[in-house]
C-alpha cells in the first residue's frame, strides 16, 4: 500500500509517498499555501492523485512529551484531511524532523531559497521513513 506523510506548515507544507512494498519514501513537493482549507483539497487531490492508501500528518511534540499550540493545528489539518478523504490519517510524532532535514541539506551544501524550497519536504519525507521502519518492526513482532 503506499502511504503518504504530510509535514504541516503555517506557509509551506512538504509531502512525501512510499512505494508499494512500503520500502521506500520519496519527497513528492512542496505545496506553498496558507489556508488550512485549500490545502486539506489539495493534500486530499494528491493522496488520489498517487493512489495513496493511508495519510500520515506528523504531530510536532514537544521534547518533554508535551504537545502545544502547533500540535493543536496539526491536529486540525488531519481532521480537515479526514472530511476530504475515506482514507485512513494517522498522527505521526515528527520530534527534530525539520533540524535532521536541515542537516541533510548541510550536507548536500543546499542553501538559501533553494533550501526553502525542499526543506519541508525533506522532514515530510523523514516523517514517512520513521513510520515505515514502525511499521516494518511491528510486522515483524508480529511473525
Amino acid at each position: 500500500m503506499k502511504i503518504m506523510a504530510i509535514d504541516y506548515g503555517d506557509a509551506r507544507t512538504g509531502f512525501a509517498i512510499s512505494d508499494r512494498s512500503e520500502f521506500l519514501a520519496s519527497p513528492i513537493g512542496t505545496v506553498p499555501e496558507r489556508n488550512a482549507e485549500r490545502l486539506a483539497d489539495k493534500a486530499a487531490q494528491t493522496a488520489a492523485e498517487y493512489g495513496a492508501g493511508e495519510i500520515i500528518v506528523g504531530l510536532p511534540i514537544n521534547m518533554n512529551g508535551t504537545e502545544g499550540p502547533r500540535a493543536e493545528k496539526c491536529r486540525a489539518f488531519a481532521e480537515l484531511l479526514k472530511e476530504r478523504t475515506d482514507l485512513p490519517v494517522r498522527m505521526w510524532d515528527e520530534r527534530s524532523t525539520t533540524v535532521t532535514a536541515h542537516n541533510i541539506l548541510n550536507e548536500t551544501n543546499v542553501r538559501g531559497k533553494a533550501r526553502k524550497a525542499v526543506v519541508d519536504t525533506v522532514a515530510a519525507t523523514i516523517i514517512l521513513e520513521g513510520y515505515l521502519e514502525y511499521r516494518r518492526k511491528k510486522a515483524k513482532q508480529a511473525d
